[in-house]
């Protein structure tokens, strides 16, 4: 029998016997019925997983995660396995594991394997990497989404009960809109970057990708620890799951913005969202969204590429063909860029971030279409460029921003598409934004990503 991996459904199994053992047998099962290559970059041999399984110990309230399995995206450190960021030459083997994931294995989860991403988490379309790209867990002819697509995929397909991606421009959302699944952002600092390959160190965050809402906080929770040791850390409260808000002011898209960078059906499906928000008791207002777009715009073409840049500006000069044609271009940007031009940047982003605080003034959070549309992989072929830009219409700015950000699955678009809405709010709401969407979450007959899974 297979066992739906939500954390309350393996809670529910262990509590009336059954080993992890046997979920991590089930878990590699469904690695091989799933029969994707390109999920993992690294996968832990089965023995040695189900060795430090029959080491856990006793289960205990001590450890919530204990007996949860789990990816980790490859530019993220885990104790023996390599870490790539999707570039063979890149490679090293660390001792240690991230701050983060020594936190969720403390607190009894058990790594399976490292995912696979765009490399160096330039994208948002999954296929820019030399491992072979993971095809999308709904439907293989569309993007897997990016950068984090080896996770969201992994989580997806039932594979795992949650996985670590990072998230700068929406890596952590947008793979969640394509796989119909949760995709949590934290506010920056929340969760240490200590152990990690950063793409964008002052505006990047690792984030989680679960089935459900409540799994997805309940890591969250357990990764939000302070660490001294990352000089961007804050000490950001993460406590459980308040009571939904009601009454609330939500900022929205207005209806150009929706028919500028959508399609159709998308627009349809965002307005289904909203109406669910009115009938809880929310107020929808309509913005014009050009202060956004105008921050949004900043992340590639100002001084942020050059923060991409100085990561890999050794290898750039000494194997710039180690490096995929895409990704070089985009990071090369930074090449033509001066000092003086950061501070440009730097100070434009500060006047914009007042313009968007005098929109945001009477709104108590914002609502948006996690993606505008959805593109395949042929589309990718044809233009590597302009879709994926275009994915990041309503994800580019939330970090520039200091938003913490959560992506939910509402009911299925009416091409069956799955349809998705992000939950935006400041820095140190991400509690609230967990209790807001668990009641858009529970909308329609949807069932958990891939899965087949019921909703619960």
């Amino acid at each position: 029998m297979t066992i739906p991996l939500t954390f309350d459904s393996l809670a529910r199994a262990y509590d009336d016997g059954v080993p992890p053992s046997q979920i991590i047998a089930q878990v590699y099962d469904r690695i091989r019925d799933v029969a994707d290559p390109g999920i993992f970059i690294t996968l832990r041999a089965e023995a040695e997983v189900q060795a430090e399984v029959a080491a856990l110990g006793p289960r205990d309230a001590s450890r919530p995660l204990w007996g949860i399995p789990f990816a980790v995206k490859d530019n993220i450190d885990v104790a023996g396995l390599p870490t790539t960021a999707a570039c063979p030459a890149w490679e090293y083997r660390p001792s240690a594991d991230a701050f983060v994931v020594a936190r969720l294995r403390e607190a009894g989860a058990i790594v399976i394997g490292k995912t696979n991403l765009d490399q160096f988490a330039t994208g948002l379309v999954g296929v820019r990497t030399p491992y072979g790209a993971p095809k999308n867990a709904v439907d293989p002819e569309i993007v897997p989404g990016g950068s984090s697509g080896g996770s969201g995929v992994a989580v997806a397909q039932g594979i795992v009960s949650f996985a670590l991606g990072t998230d700068t421009a929406g890596s952590g959302r947008v793979p969640a809109a394509l796989n119909n699944i949760v995709g949590l952002k934290p506010t920056l600092g929340s969760w240490s970057a200590s152990g990690s390959v950063p793409a964008c160190r002052s505006v990047e965050t690792i984030s989680v990708f679960a089935l459900t809402i409540a799994d997805a906080h309940a890591a969250f929770r357990v990764g939000a620890v302070f660490d001294p040791a990352d000089s961007y850390a804050r000490r950001i409260d993460a406590p459980a799951l308040p009571a939904a808000p009601t009454g609330l002011r939500i900022g929205v898209p207005d209806d150009a913005i929706l028919q500028t960078f959508g399609d159709t059906a998308q627009a349809a499906s965002f307005h289904g969202g909203l109406h669910l928000l009115e009938a809880q008791g929310h107020r929808i207002v309509p913005l014009d969204f050009t202060p956004f777009h105008d921050v949004a715009d900043m992340l590639y073409n100002g001084a942020w590429v050059a923060e991409r840049h100085s990561v890999i500006a050794d290898l750039l000069a000494r194997a710039p063909e180690e490096i995929l044609p895409v990704t070089r271009q985009i990071i090369a940007k930074a090449e033509t860029l001066s000092a003086t031009d950061a501070f440009r940047g730097f100070y434009r982003l500060k006047d914009l971030t007042r313009r968007v605080e005098e929109v945001m003034a009477d709104l108590d959070l914002l609502c948006v279409p996690t993606i505008p549309t959805f593109y395949s992989v042929a589309d990718l072929e044809r233009d590597p460029v302009g879709p994926n830009s275009n994915l990041g219409t309503y994800t580019n700015f939330v970090n520039l921003l200091d938003m913490c950000a959560l992506a939910l699955p509402i009911p299925a678009r009416s091409d069956g598409r799955p349809g998705s809405v992000t939950l935006l709010a400041g820095a140190g709401q991400d509690a609230r934004l967990a209790a807001m969407g668990q009641a858009l979450e529970q909308a329609g007959a949807r069932t958990l990503g891939a899965t087949g899974w019921p909703r619960g």
